[in-house]
């Protein structure tokens, strides 16, 4: 009889427990203006140019069929294809490039290699697979094409660049017919560099020469790709003097890039990840660098040109799994309320942070968490609160090409659900809620759960409504449906869960 009693106060205790993990909370969604907007294809990978002894196991093979319908499935995906070794490569093409070297390691390099070279032959195998599978693609360019190193001032390169070569290239590209969305001009140059640093006032010269170059291969301005730079690490003063040179309409996209988790060799990146304060530190940088477009370049988009949370090739065990979702798709969300246009994860392919297994091509979790952001969210961001848990993280958009709106919850509760009512706030006083502004709903609602597999956040495989997400067998990317849910029911957000919902009945006039 002891036993038994000793059972059965266990299980009270237990139930209660349970009980006390779950808490109702309001969103409040202000409908009737925006905040900021993104891109149609906001959602952006690169591609890093590699040595050749790095594409063993077939990982640099452009026909691999599961390579070719991962991209595919995003309809249009935005790809940066650059990268470290970028200002160390030359274009087979003209009469001016003699011998075409491969990557080699050498102490003398920057990042540890000689200059490479890009055929035309693997350029135009490049631009078959995109055309193939509808890439919307950015170029990077070598900015440091005809400069050399001072000789007094390590690391600063001096001189003209020269845009020879690019031109070239540039050429060729316009002749063969394939649509370039953007150039980009070098990679973490700016600033205090990285392994190279140029000065900001040559930079600023050198953009305009690439402007004027773009207008002469591409006369007709519907037709001339952007002019995007300088693709490093945000430096106010730097950044707010760079476009003081280049001047109005030059500067297509402003590019910077973000390492927020720190090293991927941090013990503690797991921790940061399911910390939201800590997440929360990038937020300035966001609105500095907003701040520094509104103020000295209105005619610039704000854009991250590259982002892997952490550097050298991401977290082993984290980058690579569900957990790592709780970090990007909270910067997708963050970086799109401050007015950025795109936003660039590292990389598709190689290192620990790829949405694509190496050498496989499989996709990992964030794969399937980015492509339901592209499908789902809008371009028109709204203003969406709360006063809960921090832990709970809450963005929406206007849905899109769907009525409505949708929303993403990011809960990184280890215990704690939620039980969510959405209120319709069409105050127009920022600051003030209206009373009256519980939402009720009369369509079903379109959920999408994503959970980890046997809740274990470090799993590199996701479920979508409580199903593995893995490939068809004719190596397809899986169909994702929604579960529909009466619009009567609250939005149930498990503990340490990801959660998109489509509500098409909201009434938002901005998304009208």
């Amino acid at each position: 009889m002891g036993f038994n009693k000793k059972l059965c106060f266990t299980l009270i205790i237990s139930t209660l427990l349970t009980l006390s993990v779950a808490e109702d909370l309001k969103i409040y969604i202000k409908g009737a203006t925006s905040i900021a907007s993104t891109d149609d294809d906001f959602v952006c990978v690169t591609l890093d140019w590699w040595p050749s002894n790095k594409c063993n196991y077939n990982q640099c093979d452009l026909n691999n069929t599961i390579l070719a319908n991962a991209i595919k499935a995003f309809g249009s995906l935005r790809i940066r294809i650059g990268g470290s070794l970028q200002d160390q490569l030359v274009y087979k093409v003209g009469n001016n490039i003699k011998k075409c070297p491969h990557f080699k390691r050498t102490d003398k390099g920057l990042f540890g290699f000689s200059r490479g070279c890009l055929t035309m032959k693997r350029w135009d195998e490049l631009i078959n697979l995109f055309n193939r599978t509808g890439v919307v693609l950015t170029f990077g360019l070598n900015a440091l094409y005809g400069r050399k190193e001072s000789k007094t001032s390590k690391g600063l390169w001096v001189g003209d660049w020269n845009p020879r070569n690019a031109r070239d290239l540039i050429a060729y590209t316009a002749q063969k017919g394939f649509k370039i969305d953007g150039y980009e001009l070098g990679n973490e140059l700016c600033g205090s560099g990285v392994s190279a640093r140029v000065d900001v006032e040559q930079y600023g010269k050198d953009m305009i020469a690439l402007k004027k170059l773009i207008q002469e291969i591409y006369p007709d301005p519907e037709q001339q790709p952007k002019v995007m730079g300088p693709g490093g690490f945000f430096d106010q003063k730097w950044f707010t003097k760079f476009l003081e040179v280049t001047g109005p309409d030059v500067v297509d996209g402003l590019t910077h890039h973000i390492y927020n988790l720190g090293p991927g060799d941090d013990s503690h990146l797991i921790d940061k990840i399911q910390d939201p304060f800590y997440l929360s530190q990038i937020a300035q940088t966001y609105n500095d660098l907003e701040r520094v477009i509104t103020e000295f370049g209105p005619w610039a988009e704000a854009w991250v040109g590259e982002s892997g949370g952490s550097w050298n090739s991401g977290g082993k065990d984290v980058s690579s799994t569900f957990a790592d979702g709780f970090w990007y798709l909270d910067q997708l969300g963050m970086t799109s309320t401050f007015n950025h246009k795109v936003f660039c994860r590292q990389a598709l392919v190689g290192g620990n942070y790829a949405l694509l297994d190496s050498p496989t091509f499989i996709p990992k979790p964030d794969y399937y968490g980015a492509l339901l952001w592209h499908r789902l969210m809008g371009r028109v961001v709204l203003s969406t609160t709360h006063q809960g848990s921090p832990y709970l993280r809450v963005y929406s958009h206007c849905a899109k090409r769907k009525p409505g709106i949708t929303l993403i919850f990011i809960n990184l509760e280890k215990w704690k659900s939620f039980n969510i009512s959405l209120f319709n706030d069409e105050n127009l006083y920022m600051n003030v809620k209206s009373p009256d502004a519980d939402f009720k709903g009369y369509k079903p609602r379109e959920e999408y759960h994503l959970t980890p597999k046997d809740g274990n956040i470090q799993s590199d495989v996701m479920l979508l409504n409580g199903t593995p997400l893995k490939l068809t067998e004719s190596l397809d990317i899986p169909k994702m449906e929604p579960k529909h849910v009466d619009a009567s029911a609250p939005i149930t957000v498990a503990p340490q869960s990801i959660v998109y919902v489509t509500v098409k009945d909201f009434h938002a006039p901005v998304c009208a």
